[in-house]
Order: C-alpha cells, then sequence, then structure tokens
C-alpha cells in the first residue's frame, strides 16, 4: 500500500511552526482572505481553481490577450461581469498586473506577473490533460500536442519569452 505523500487535512497542521508560517504568507499577501485549509493545492485552487480565472491566464500565455475587450471576444463567451471580477482578482492575488495602456487612455493592459509566468507548466499539464481525455479536434488539441513533446525545455523558452513580453526583462 502506497503512504500519501500530501496530505492537506486541517488537523494535520496545527502545529504552532504551521500556524505561524500561515501568518506570516498572509502579511505577505494583503488581500488574502481567511483560508479554510493550509493545504497547498487548495490555496492555490483559492487564487486560480475557477474556470474563468485559468482561460484568462491561457489567452494571456497563447493568444496574446492583453485587453479587457479581447478577453470578452474568447469563443467561450465569459460575460463582462465576471471577467471584471475575475481580472480584479488575478490583479488582486499578484497573477497579473495592471496598467493604463500608452495607446489609448481608456483601456488598460494587463500583464502576466512573474507568479503568473509560473502557472505555465500548470496551464501546460491541464491542456495536456484535456488532449488525452476530452474529444478534442486535432486542431484544437495540436498545440498541447507540441507543448507535451517540447517538454520542459519548450516551457523555459516560453517563460523567459513570456517574462521579455510581460515584464520587458528576459
Amino acid at each position: 500500500m502506497l503512504k500519501p505523500i500530501l496530505k492537506c487535512k486541517q488537523s494535520e497542521y496545527s502545529s504552532t511552526g504551521a500556524k505561524m508560517q500561515a501568518v506570516t504568507r498572509q502579511a505577505e499577501h494583503p488581500m488574502a482572505i481567511q483560508q479554510k485549509s493550509p493545504c497547498p493545492i487548495n490555496l492555490a485552487l483559492e487564487v486560480f481553481g475557477d474556470r474563468w480565472s485559468l482561460l484568462i491566464v491561457r489567452d494571456l500565455m497563447f493568444a496574446g490577450k492583453r485587453h479587457f475587450r479581447e478577453f470578452l471576444q474568447s469563443e467561450e463567451g465569459i460575460s463582462s461581469n465576471i471577467l471584471t471580477e475575475r481580472l480584479h482578482t488575478l490583479v488582486a492575488q499578484g497573477v497579473l498586473s495592471k496598467a493604463d495602456d500608452p495607446t489609448h487612455k481608456q483601456k488598460a493592459i494587463y500583464s502576466l506577473t512573474p507568479m503568473g509566468i509560473d502557472l505555465l507548466p500548470v496551464v501546460t499539464q491541464i491542456g495536456i490533460w484535456g488532449r488525452k481525455h476530452q474529444p478534442v479536434t486535432r486542431e484544437s488539441g495540436a498545440p498541447s500536442a507540441a507543448l507535451e513533446k517540447g517538454g520542459p525545455a519548450l516551457q523555459r523558452k516560453m517563460q523567459a519569452a513570456l517574462r521579455k513580453e510581460h515584464l520587458g526583462r528576459r
């Protein structure tokens, strides 16, 4: 019988050290809300675990979308009020940054932060899983197939390109 390597029960995190780490982490992230569980998987899902947040991150990474109206045009059909809320949350949690668009005073431009760029392997694996287990077309599954074939080396190359595009550095 295999022993679990990751246990995410609240009672297993009741030591003073774990509580102190949680308090410290909340101080580092002022927008953090009181968490129900200190499990790393739960904490991550509370930041980006809903459908729309991951699709926004996907569009920033793979479609080059940077503006509100571009996100609205995604084929999944997000409503403007949900998009507004998700963008606000992703910015507040540090996954995205928001700045005035220098080309248009009424537009904002969204960028991935280093934390957001770190999601590339996660989004990649979700795409690979979806291609393997869901009825995708050859065309819609091609990017995930290429990412799977390219492996970690391609992901590192893509992360460097995202850092350059979104952060202005390598």
